[in-house]
């Protein structure tokens, strides 16, 4: 009886340290990679370079469409604008298309439509609740050199009614060139707030001149 006892209380102690070991590990390891996972990061220097490409150019205000934005549709158009006007993406309508001013109002666009330079001279007249004309004051109208022909310069200004259920711009203004190209009607318009377009009218005049058809 004794003998086992003795057996039994020397189990229980060796399972008490053992227990206690155990224990005592656990919490070491735990401290230990609580303390690696607190260890501040290395810093990363980079020293790698390259050569600078195209890419890295700066933007030009007075680059085309085409150069600023690399993946639009070549324009079937060209021309050297100012350099203090923004080229922005050409659309659908606008195969040219600029920003000008410091309202942020002020466009400029290039278009190749259908219809007939007084049918055109119209519906810009018409977007200005202008009186329209007929064919005897178109050909009165003073032309200029575009595109190795020649254009009808058109003027309008008051409340501009841009349409695409846009409400209208009070004191706006209008001036723009339409030509018949290659049997195509070419036109060059501007417009934005009075004092603007008075302002940029011999830009846009030097612009027109030197629109032309693309290669």
């Amino acid at each position: 009886m004794v003998f086992a006892s003795r057996f039994h209380l020397r189990a229980r102690y060796c399972r008490a340290i053992g227990a206690g070991v155990n224990g005592r590990t656990i919490c070491l390891i735990a401290c230990l990679a609580g303390l690696s996972s607190c260890r501040e990061k290395p810093e990363v220097t980079v020293t790698e370079s390259r050569e600078p490409t195209t890419r890295d150019k700066p933007p030009r205000l007075h680059a085309t469409s085409d150069e600023r934005f690399r993946d639009a549709k070549p324009s079937p158009v060209k021309g050297r604008a100012p350099e203090n006007w923004l080229s922005v993406p050409a659309t659908q309508f606008r195969q040219l298309n600029y920003r000008f001013g410091t309202s942020g109002q002020g466009e400029v666009w290039v278009t190749l439509t259908g219809g007939t330079v007084l049918d055109n001279a119209n519906r810009w007249l018409g977007q200005f609740d202008a009186t329209p004309i007929d064919q005897a004051a178109l050909d009165k109208l003073r032309t200029i050199p575009i595109a190795g022909g020649s254009g009808v310069w058109v003027e309008a200004g008051g409340d501009y009614a841009p349409g695409r259920g846009e409400p209208p711009r009070p004191g706006s203004a209008l001036a723009g060139v339409i030509a018949s190209v290659g049997g195509q009607i070419l036109t060059v318009k501007m417009v934005g707030p009075k004092a603007e377009v008075e302002a940029a009218r011999a830009d846009l005049e030097n612009f027109a001149k030197s629109v032309e058809l693309a290669d």
